[in-house]
Protein backbone atom coordinates (compact mmCIF):
# COMPACT_ATOMS: atom_id res chain seq x y z
CA UNK A 1 0.00 0.00 0.00
CA UNK A 2 2.01 3.01 -1.50
CA UNK A 3 0.21 6.11 0.52
CA UNK A 4 2.47 9.75 0.22
CA UNK A 5 1.12 11.93 2.85
CA UNK A 6 1.84 15.47 3.56
CA UNK A 7 1.63 15.92 7.26
CA UNK A 8 3.10 19.61 6.95
CA UNK A 9 -0.06 21.05 7.58
CA UNK A 10 0.05 22.78 3.67
CA UNK A 11 -3.16 23.55 2.00
CA UNK A 12 -4.21 21.66 -0.76
CA UNK A 13 -4.09 23.84 -4.33
CA UNK A 14 -6.57 21.66 -5.92
CA UNK A 15 -9.34 19.06 -4.49
CA UNK A 16 -11.51 20.26 -1.77
CA UNK A 17 -10.98 24.10 -3.15
CA UNK A 18 -12.68 23.80 -6.83
CA UNK A 19 -16.31 26.10 -4.97
CA UNK A 20 -13.97 28.05 -2.37
CA UNK A 21 -15.38 31.71 -4.00
CA UNK A 22 -18.88 30.23 -3.55
CA UNK A 23 -18.03 29.47 0.65
CA UNK A 24 -15.58 32.41 1.41
CA UNK A 25 -15.62 35.82 -0.20
CA UNK A 26 -14.86 39.91 0.57
CA UNK A 27 -18.13 42.28 1.17
CA UNK A 28 -19.26 45.57 2.33
CA UNK A 29 -22.03 47.26 3.32
CA UNK A 30 -23.40 47.75 -0.12
CA UNK A 31 -23.07 44.43 -0.63
CA UNK A 32 -24.21 43.18 3.31
CA UNK A 33 -28.25 41.83 2.20
CA UNK A 34 -26.83 39.84 -0.66
CA UNK A 35 -23.90 38.32 0.84
CA UNK A 36 -24.99 37.60 3.82
CA UNK A 37 -28.88 38.24 5.23
CA UNK A 38 -30.52 36.53 1.58
CA UNK A 39 -28.25 33.75 1.78
CA UNK A 40 -28.57 33.11 5.43
CA UNK A 41 -31.93 32.54 4.71
CA UNK A 42 -30.89 28.95 3.29
CA UNK A 43 -27.21 28.62 4.53
CA UNK A 44 -25.82 29.55 7.65
CA UNK A 45 -23.42 32.87 7.14
CA UNK A 46 -20.40 33.44 9.34
CA UNK A 47 -19.39 37.20 9.19
CA UNK A 48 -15.42 38.01 9.88
CA UNK A 49 -14.90 41.57 10.94
CA UNK A 50 -11.07 42.09 10.59
CA UNK A 51 -8.83 44.55 9.56
CA UNK A 52 -5.04 44.73 8.35
CA UNK A 53 -3.61 45.83 10.61
CA UNK A 54 -5.24 43.35 13.26
CA UNK A 55 -2.94 40.91 14.64
CA UNK A 56 -5.04 38.43 15.68
CA UNK A 57 -7.16 38.60 12.92
CA UNK A 58 -4.64 37.09 11.38
CA UNK A 59 -3.98 34.13 13.61
CA UNK A 60 -8.03 33.98 13.04
CA UNK A 61 -8.94 34.24 9.68
CA UNK A 62 -6.90 31.07 7.97
CA UNK A 63 -8.53 28.96 11.08
CA UNK A 64 -12.34 29.89 10.16
CA UNK A 65 -11.53 29.68 6.19
CA UNK A 66 -10.22 25.96 6.39
CA UNK A 67 -12.95 24.86 8.55
CA UNK A 68 -15.25 26.43 6.44
CA UNK A 69 -13.77 24.82 3.68
CA UNK A 70 -13.42 21.61 5.31
CA UNK A 71 -17.52 22.05 5.87
CA UNK A 72 -18.38 21.18 2.63
CA UNK A 73 -20.87 23.89 2.11
CA UNK A 74 -22.57 23.52 5.26
CA UNK A 75 -21.85 27.28 5.97
CA UNK A 76 -20.27 29.90 4.78
CA UNK A 77 -18.01 32.90 5.07
CA UNK A 78 -17.98 36.20 4.69
CA UNK A 79 -15.09 38.69 5.06
CA UNK A 80 -15.99 42.18 6.63
CA UNK A 81 -12.82 44.98 6.40
CA UNK A 82 -14.18 47.31 9.60
CA UNK A 83 -11.80 50.48 8.08
CA UNK A 84 -13.37 50.45 4.96
CA UNK A 85 -17.01 49.37 6.72
CA UNK A 86 -17.35 51.16 9.65
CA UNK A 87 -21.15 52.12 9.63
CA UNK A 88 -21.92 48.47 9.25
CA UNK A 89 -19.29 47.40 12.20
CA UNK A 90 -21.43 50.23 14.16
CA UNK A 91 -24.58 49.26 13.39
CA UNK A 92 -23.76 45.53 14.48
CA UNK A 93 -21.88 46.83 18.04
CA UNK A 94 -18.70 45.43 16.94
CA UNK A 95 -16.08 47.03 20.02
CA UNK A 96 -13.09 45.21 19.14
CA UNK A 97 -11.57 42.96 16.30
CA UNK A 98 -11.57 40.23 14.99
CA UNK A 99 -15.65 39.57 15.99
CA UNK A 100 -17.38 37.28 13.97
CA UNK A 101 -21.06 36.72 13.86
CA UNK A 102 -22.85 33.67 12.23
CA UNK A 103 -26.12 34.61 10.51
CA UNK A 104 -29.17 32.50 10.14
CA UNK A 105 -32.59 32.94 8.74
CA UNK A 106 -31.84 36.72 8.23
CA UNK A 107 -30.09 37.45 11.95
CA UNK A 108 -27.46 37.51 14.25
CA UNK A 109 -27.77 34.14 16.35
CA UNK A 110 -24.50 33.55 17.51
CA UNK A 111 -20.83 34.97 17.49
CA UNK A 112 -17.75 35.36 19.38
CA UNK A 113 -14.27 37.54 19.66
CA UNK A 114 -11.16 37.19 19.78
CA UNK A 115 -8.26 34.77 17.72
CA UNK A 116 -9.92 31.57 19.85
CA UNK A 117 -8.95 28.38 19.38
CA UNK A 118 -9.55 25.88 16.61
CA UNK A 119 -11.59 23.55 18.82
CA UNK A 120 -14.07 26.83 19.61
CA UNK A 121 -14.52 27.79 15.87
CA UNK A 122 -15.76 24.19 15.72
CA UNK A 123 -18.10 24.15 18.19
CA UNK A 124 -19.32 27.41 16.87
CA UNK A 125 -19.34 25.86 13.44
CA UNK A 126 -21.14 22.84 14.58
CA UNK A 127 -24.11 24.94 16.39
CA UNK A 128 -24.58 27.04 13.44
CA UNK A 129 -25.38 23.95 11.04
CA UNK A 130 -27.28 21.95 14.02
CA UNK A 131 -24.29 19.39 14.38
CA UNK A 132 -24.46 18.25 10.90
CA UNK A 133 -21.95 16.08 9.72
CA UNK A 134 -19.28 17.45 7.60
CA UNK A 135 -18.29 15.44 4.52
CA UNK A 136 -14.98 15.12 5.84
CA UNK A 137 -16.85 13.63 9.17
CA UNK A 138 -19.03 11.34 6.90
CA UNK A 139 -16.03 9.98 5.07
CA UNK A 140 -13.66 9.40 8.39
CA UNK A 141 -16.68 7.71 9.18
CA UNK A 142 -17.03 5.22 6.44
CA UNK A 143 -13.15 5.41 6.69
CA UNK A 144 -13.55 3.39 10.11
CA UNK A 145 -16.23 1.80 9.68
CA UNK A 146 -13.89 -0.16 7.01
CA UNK A 147 -10.56 -0.42 9.26
CA UNK A 148 -12.91 -2.01 11.86
CA UNK A 149 -14.09 -4.54 9.00
CA UNK A 150 -10.60 -5.02 8.25
CA UNK A 151 -10.89 -3.71 4.61
CA UNK A 152 -7.98 -1.67 5.00
CA UNK A 153 -7.51 -0.54 1.55
CA UNK A 154 -10.93 0.70 1.55
CA UNK A 155 -10.31 2.75 4.74
CA UNK A 156 -7.03 4.12 3.28
CA UNK A 157 -8.41 5.33 0.03
CA UNK A 158 -11.10 7.05 2.45
CA UNK A 159 -8.39 8.35 4.69
CA UNK A 160 -6.74 9.60 1.51
CA UNK A 161 -9.26 11.12 0.54
CA UNK A 162 -9.65 13.42 3.76
CA UNK A 163 -6.07 14.18 3.45
CA UNK A 164 -6.15 15.49 0.15
CA UNK A 165 -8.88 18.55 1.79
CA UNK A 166 -6.89 18.26 4.23
CA UNK A 167 -3.44 17.35 5.01
CA UNK A 168 -3.40 17.99 8.67
CA UNK A 169 -6.56 16.07 9.76
CA UNK A 170 -5.22 14.19 12.88
CA UNK A 171 -8.30 11.45 12.38
CA UNK A 172 -7.00 11.00 8.91
CA UNK A 173 -3.46 10.69 9.55
CA UNK A 174 -3.81 8.44 12.83
CA UNK A 175 -6.21 6.08 10.71
CA UNK A 176 -3.66 5.87 7.68
CA UNK A 177 -1.01 4.81 10.27
CA UNK A 178 -3.64 2.34 12.06
CA UNK A 179 -4.00 1.21 7.64
CA UNK A 180 -0.25 0.70 7.92
CA UNK A 181 0.09 -1.46 11.09
CA UNK A 182 -3.06 -3.60 9.24
CA UNK A 183 -1.23 -4.36 6.42
CA UNK A 184 2.19 -4.99 7.78
CA UNK A 185 3.53 -1.94 6.40
CA UNK A 186 5.97 -1.15 8.94
CA UNK A 187 8.23 1.16 6.71
CA UNK A 188 5.09 3.58 5.44
CA UNK A 189 4.20 3.96 8.55
CA UNK A 190 7.55 5.13 10.12
CA UNK A 191 7.66 7.30 7.33
CA UNK A 192 4.56 9.40 8.15
CA UNK A 193 5.36 9.21 11.72
CA UNK A 194 8.91 10.52 11.17
CA UNK A 195 7.40 13.41 9.39
CA UNK A 196 5.06 14.59 11.29
CA UNK A 197 5.50 17.86 13.02
CA UNK A 198 5.83 17.56 16.83
CA UNK A 199 2.10 19.25 17.34
CA UNK A 200 0.91 16.89 15.07
CA UNK A 201 2.50 13.96 17.41
CA UNK A 202 0.46 15.36 20.21
CA UNK A 203 -3.01 15.28 18.65
CA UNK A 204 -4.79 12.47 20.19
CA UNK A 205 -5.76 10.25 17.12
CA UNK A 206 -2.25 10.93 16.08
CA UNK A 207 -0.61 9.65 19.76
CA UNK A 208 -2.89 7.04 19.86
CA UNK A 209 -2.00 5.10 16.81
CA UNK A 210 1.33 5.93 17.75
CA UNK A 211 0.90 4.13 20.72
CA UNK A 212 -0.56 0.80 18.13
CA UNK A 213 2.26 1.42 16.03
CA UNK A 214 5.00 1.04 18.74
CA UNK A 215 2.96 -2.21 19.75
CA UNK A 216 2.68 -3.72 16.73
CA UNK A 217 6.32 -3.57 16.54
CA UNK A 218 7.43 -5.17 19.97
CA UNK A 219 4.55 -7.62 20.36
CA UNK A 220 5.04 -11.48 19.92
CA UNK A 221 4.33 -13.55 17.66
CA UNK A 222 0.82 -15.40 18.79
CA UNK A 223 2.49 -18.85 18.47
CA UNK A 224 4.80 -18.63 21.41
CA UNK A 225 1.73 -18.13 23.67
CA UNK A 226 1.54 -22.06 24.29
CA UNK A 227 4.90 -21.83 25.41
CA UNK A 228 4.72 -18.96 27.45
CA UNK A 229 1.43 -20.40 29.67
CA UNK A 230 3.61 -23.61 30.14
CA UNK A 231 6.33 -21.54 31.61
CA UNK A 232 3.97 -19.54 33.71
CA UNK A 233 2.26 -22.86 34.61
CA UNK A 234 5.78 -23.96 36.08
CA UNK A 235 6.35 -20.70 38.21
CA UNK A 236 3.66 -18.23 38.89
CA UNK A 237 6.10 -15.66 39.26
CA UNK A 238 8.00 -15.78 36.07
CA UNK A 239 7.13 -12.18 35.43
CA UNK A 240 9.06 -12.42 32.39
CA UNK A 241 7.37 -15.36 30.49
CA UNK A 242 3.65 -13.09 31.61
CA UNK A 243 4.99 -10.10 29.92
CA UNK A 244 6.38 -11.81 26.96
CA UNK A 245 2.38 -13.71 27.07
CA UNK A 246 0.93 -10.42 27.24
CA UNK A 247 2.98 -9.39 24.33
CA UNK A 248 1.94 -12.55 22.30
CA UNK A 249 -1.80 -11.77 23.31
CA UNK A 250 -1.70 -8.27 22.18
CA UNK A 251 -0.07 -9.73 18.82
CA UNK A 252 -2.83 -12.28 18.54
CA UNK A 253 -5.36 -9.89 18.41
CA UNK A 254 -6.40 -10.33 21.94
CA UNK A 255 -6.37 -7.19 23.90
CA UNK A 256 -8.45 -8.54 26.51
CA UNK A 257 -6.56 -11.63 27.94
CA UNK A 258 -3.11 -9.10 26.74
CA UNK A 259 -4.39 -6.30 29.70
CA UNK A 260 -5.46 -9.43 32.26
CA UNK A 261 -2.25 -10.55 31.88
CA UNK A 262 -0.73 -7.07 32.63
CA UNK A 263 -2.76 -6.18 35.27
CA UNK A 264 -2.27 -9.46 37.17
CA UNK A 265 1.92 -8.84 36.69
CA UNK A 266 1.68 -5.43 38.29
CA UNK A 267 -0.99 -7.41 41.11
CA UNK A 268 2.29 -9.54 41.57
CA UNK A 269 4.94 -7.19 41.69
CA UNK A 270 4.12 -3.39 40.18
CA UNK A 271 7.72 -2.46 40.09
CA UNK A 272 8.98 -5.09 38.11
CA UNK A 273 11.26 -4.05 35.71
CA UNK A 274 11.22 -0.49 36.05
CA UNK A 275 6.73 -0.51 36.08
CA UNK A 276 7.18 -2.22 32.68
CA UNK A 277 3.51 -3.74 32.90
CA UNK A 278 2.15 -0.48 34.08
CA UNK A 279 3.94 1.54 31.27
CA UNK A 280 2.56 -1.03 28.79
CA UNK A 281 -1.01 -1.06 29.85
CA UNK A 282 -0.76 2.48 29.25
CA UNK A 283 0.45 2.44 25.99
CA UNK A 284 -2.58 -0.16 25.34
CA UNK A 285 -4.88 2.13 26.64
CA UNK A 286 -3.80 4.95 25.01
CA UNK A 287 -3.71 2.59 21.63
CA UNK A 288 -7.28 1.61 22.11
CA UNK A 289 -8.32 5.16 22.44
CA UNK A 290 -10.51 6.52 25.72
CA UNK A 291 -14.17 5.21 24.59
CA UNK A 292 -12.83 1.87 24.46
CA UNK A 293 -14.60 -0.44 26.50
CA UNK A 294 -11.39 -2.42 27.45
CA UNK A 295 -9.69 1.02 28.22
CA UNK A 296 -12.14 1.93 30.58
CA UNK A 297 -12.94 -1.10 32.87
CA UNK A 298 -8.86 -1.81 32.39
CA UNK A 299 -7.77 1.61 33.95
CA UNK A 300 -10.44 1.32 36.68
CA UNK A 301 -8.88 -2.25 37.24
CA UNK A 302 -5.60 -1.23 37.12
CA UNK A 303 -6.30 2.10 39.31
CA UNK A 304 -7.86 -0.51 41.86
CA UNK A 305 -4.29 -3.14 42.31
CA UNK A 306 -2.08 0.40 42.22
CA UNK A 307 -4.32 1.90 44.85
CA UNK A 308 -5.28 -1.01 47.38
Amino acid sequence: MAIILDPTGAQPTAGGAANVGDLIKDSDTAGFMADVIEPSMETPVIVDFWAPWCQPCKQLGPAIEKLVRNAGGLVRLVKINVDENRELAVQLNVQSIPAVFGFSQGRPVDGFTGAVPEGQIKSFIERLTGGAKTPIESVLEAAYEALEANDAAAAASAFAQVLGQDPANPEAIGGMIRCFIATNDTEQAQDVIGRLPPELKKAAPVAAAISAFELACQGGEADDAGDLRKRLGKDENDHAARFDLAMALYGGGNAEEAVDELIELVRRDRDWNDEAARKQLIKIFDALGPSHALCITGRRRLSTVLFS
